[in-house]
Order: C-alpha cells, then sequence, then structure tokens
C-alpha cells in the first residue's frame, strides 16, 4: 500500500502522529459531517476536532465507567501538540483513577465560587446585611413597623421644625463588618444609647435581636454571626432600662373638659383622629394608617391593619362615621394632609390637654382609656379585646366564641353613646353622615 504523500488530506479513520502540517490540511466534509476526529498515536486519547465550519481544537476522549468521556482541551492555534499531549497525559491519570474530569473542574468551580463568597461574606457591613433584610421582610410588615427600622436607622442632619434631625440609635452600627456586632460591640452601644434615649434604643434592640435571628438563618450570613444571638445579652437589656408602667388615661369627670378642648382645635383631621382614637380603642399607628376603602358604609364596618391578626373589622359607630364623613378627601388616606398619613399629633393633643388640664395624656393612653371607661358600663372583656385587637386571653375566648360585627356593634354603640354623655355633647345619631350637628351643653 502506497504512503500518502504529505500534501494529501489526512485520513480520519487512520491514526497517526499528529503533526503541524497534518492538522493544517485536515479538513471536515459540510455535507454529510458536523466534525471530524484525528487521532494521535503518541498518546492514545489525543484527537484533533474539526468542524464542517474549518474550526480546529484539540480534545481527549477515553471510556470510563462504560460511558465516553470527552474533554475540550484547547484551540489548536493556542496549544502546540506537546502542550496538548501533555493535558492528555494528565486526563489520562485521572480517568485511569476513576475520576470524571468534568465533575471535578465542576467541584473545584463550586469550591472557588464558595471561598469567593465567604471572602466577600467576611467584608459585609452591618448595613448591607440590613438592606437585604428590610428588603425580604418588608411585605409581611405593617407600615409602622417598616416605619420604625426606617427611622431608627436614618442618618439624621434633615431640616426638621428649625432644626435638624438626629440619627437614629441603629445608625452607629450600619457601617460595622457584620462579623464584629459582638455581644461586647452591642453591650457598649446599648450603654450609650440607653443614658439618653432609652425608650427608642429598647425599640431599636428588639429590632436588632430580631435582625440577627434573620442572619443565623440566611445562607448568606449564617456563617459570619454566631449562633447564639449577640443581642440577647443581660447586660444590654438592663442598661436599656425596663419601660415603665404607664398609667395615663382619661377619668370620666374628664371627657367633658377634654372633648371641648379636642373639638376645639383648628385642624378638622387632628381634631376627628383623636376623638376617633379615644372612641374606638385602636392603636395610634392603626388608626393613622386607615384608608378610605377600609370604612364600609354599607355594613357600618370598619377595616383596621393590626400587628396581632393582620386585620380586624370593628364597628362603624355612628358619631365616629359623621366624623369621618366630614374630613376632606385629600388622598388615600383617611387622616391626611397630601397623600401620606398625618405624622403623630402629639404636640396639638398635648397642647388641647394643657387647656383641659388633663396633664400627661398620651396617644396610648387614649387606647387604655377606651378600656377603663367600658368598665362603668360593665361591657364583656371579650368584646372590648376584640375592638381593640388584643389577643384572645383564655381558651374559651379563643377556640369558641365567634362575635360577628352586628353582636360588637351592639356594645359599641351603647359604648359610645355614654361617652357622648358623660362629655355633654349632643349629638343627633339621624343626622347625614358629613353634616354633623353637634354642641356642648
Amino acid at each position: 500500500m502506497a504512503r500518502p504523500k504529505k500534501t494529501d488530506v489526512p485520513d480520519t479513520a487512520q491514526a497517526m502522529e499528529l503533526s503541524a502540517g497534518a492538522i493544517e490540511r485536515l479538513t471536515c466534509r459540510n455535507d454529510i459531517k458536523a466534525q471530524a476526529f484525528l487521532r494521535d498515536t503518541k498518546v492514545p486519547g489525543l484527537r484533533v476536532r474539526v468542524t464542517n465550519t474549518g474550526h480546529k481544537s484539540f480534545v481527549y476522549e477515553a471510556k470510563l465507567n462504560r460511558q465516553t468521556i470527552r474533554r475540550t482541551i484547547g484551540d489548536v492555534r493556542t496549544w502546540t501538540i506537546e502542550q496538548a499531549r501533555t493535558e492528555a497525559r494528565r486526563l489520562a491519570v485521572l480517568i485511569d483513577a476513576g475520576i470524571n474530569p468534568g465533575e471535578q473542574e465542576r467541584q473545584q468551580q463550586a469550591e472557588r465560587a464558595a471561598k469567593k463568597a465567604t471572602a466577600a461574606a467576611q467584608t459585609v457591613t452591618v448595613g448591607e446585611a440590613w438592606l437585604a433584610y428590610v428588603a425580604e421582610r418588608t411585605p409581611r410588615w405593617g407600615e409602622r413597623h417598616a416605619h420604625d427600622h426606617a427611622v431608627l436607622t436614618r442618618a439624621g442632619g434633615e431640616p426638621f421644625r428649625g432644626g435638624l434631625t438626629v440619627a437614629g440609635p441603629l445608625h452607629p452600627l450600619l457601617a460595622l463588618p457584620l462579623k464584629e456586632l459582638s455581644t461586647a460591640t452591642i453591650e457598649t452601644w446599648a450603654q450609650r444609647e440607653g443614658q439618653h434615649r432609652p425608650t427608642s434604643a429598647r425599640l431599636a434592640w428588639r429590632l436588632l435581636r430580631a435582625f440577627l435571628s434573620w442572619c443565623a438563618e440566611h445562607p448568606d450570613y449564617k456563617t459570619i454571626v454566631p449562633a447564639q444571638n449577640p443581642a440577647k445579652s443581660r447586660r444590654a437589656r438592663e442598661a436599656l432600662g425596663k419601660a415603665g408602667v404607664k398609667s395615663d388615661a382619661l377619668m370620666r369627670g374628664q371627657l367633658t373638659v377634654w372633648f371641648a378642648a379636642v373639638r376645639a382645635i383648628g385642624n378638622a383631621g387632628i381634631s376627628a383622629y383623636l376623638q376617633t382614637l379615644l372612641l374606638t380603642g385602636a392603636r395610634p399607628g392603626e388608626l393613622l394608617g386607615l384608608r378610605w376603602d377600609d370604612m364600609n358604609v354599607q355594613w357600618h364596618g370598619l377595616t383596621i391593619r393590626d400587628k396581632v391578626e393582620g386585620e380586624r373589622v370593628i364597628p362603624l359607630t355612628p358619631y365616629v362615621h359623621h366624623l369621618l364623613a366630614g374630613l376632606p378627601r385629600r388622598g388615600r388616606y383617611l387622616f391626611s394632609a397630601t397623600d401620606k398619613p398625618l405624622s403623630y399629633p402629639q404636640r396639638p393633643h398635648g397642647k388641647a390637654c394643657a387647656v383641659a388640664g388633663v396633664e400627661g395624656l398620651t396617644l396610648h393612653g387614649l387606647r387604655r382609656s377606651f378600656k377603663s371607661l367600658s368598665e362603668w358600663l360593665e361591657l364583656p372583656v371579650g368584646v372590648i379585646a376584640q375592638i381593640q385587637g388584643h389577643k384572645p386571653s383564655a381558651t374559651a375566648e379563643k377556640h369558641y366564641t365567634v362575635r360577628p360585627l352586628d353582636l360588637l356593634r351592639l356594645h359599641h354603640e351603647k359604648f359610645e353613646a355614654w361617652i357622648l354623655e358623660q362629655a355633654g355633647v349632643k349629638f343627633d345619631a339621624s343626622t347625614e353622615p358629613g353634616k354633623l350637628r353637634a354642641m356642648t351643653a
């Protein structure tokens, strides 16, 4: 059989010692095949692959567990023949040991990616993790809870009432690397913040504890933070002190002067808000979040978003209905100046209380007043708890007592009428809502 000429196209059916010339002359018919292989005799398993588009590359092919393993080594323009043979011998050693080179490479890539992620995680700051936490959890929070997270971490320095806002209690911690948020760091922070703003610092500490618990379960941060929550420290808790038991509430005899002062407030929205707060027993933030579509005129109900059940429906009593129907519509919210809810009106309420001679009454004290004043009528405790959004306190109450809105309304309207009577507010319940006619005796 005559030897092929050096100028002939290599016969891919026969193995040969690879050379630069043979590789250059190698072609693949583009009418019947997608690719062709030229085998090397010096290193079994090494091939040159040529596609029907003319692209050529070194590949290694062998059997492992009766399966064909094929690995691309590289382009013939980049790799020399000897370099390709060296790589092919390395792959042959792996396969001879029962190792799939592709699986090994994938494992190595995964390990490198994990090391890179771990290194990056070690440099993540508290602020970066906090942003991820807020973004993930916000859909499950109420507006007020989300607002607390924003306020307690704000940088401060914004113009506010002729001055500048101060940084939130949590803001100094945001620049720290997350791995440095240790128990000692949090205790030092608690000592400092607890000296001049213990109330907001206690809230900040509770939010911080929840944040660190989330980090301990998050795949990106659980290797950084300790398994034991560093914020759960006795010294930190003691440094922040205990919240005092609040006892501010309106007495029966103070209703007349309080209503007179509040109804004299020039801002109709604030006046209606404060009266509604007392007459519904709602949390101050819940009431500020009320929207116009939360008021069901047909069934006389008011839908309130709360922190216990998500939302609850309470009776829309006659006087409250008149107050709300008379408010101007300036956006989505019942109590608003623009398309945003009102800010907490502590200052206008404080001035009204000063006029009435009722000192120290807070907005939450009005919620406390609702519960305290209901004792005069001996209303069912479960009814008051359901209207206020408190958790049931007994098994029978929780699992066996179901009160429809009509039954709640029976007691709630009785309570409202009694409050107005004690306050000396004469109200015609037959008046069309929005056209309130009321006067003090």
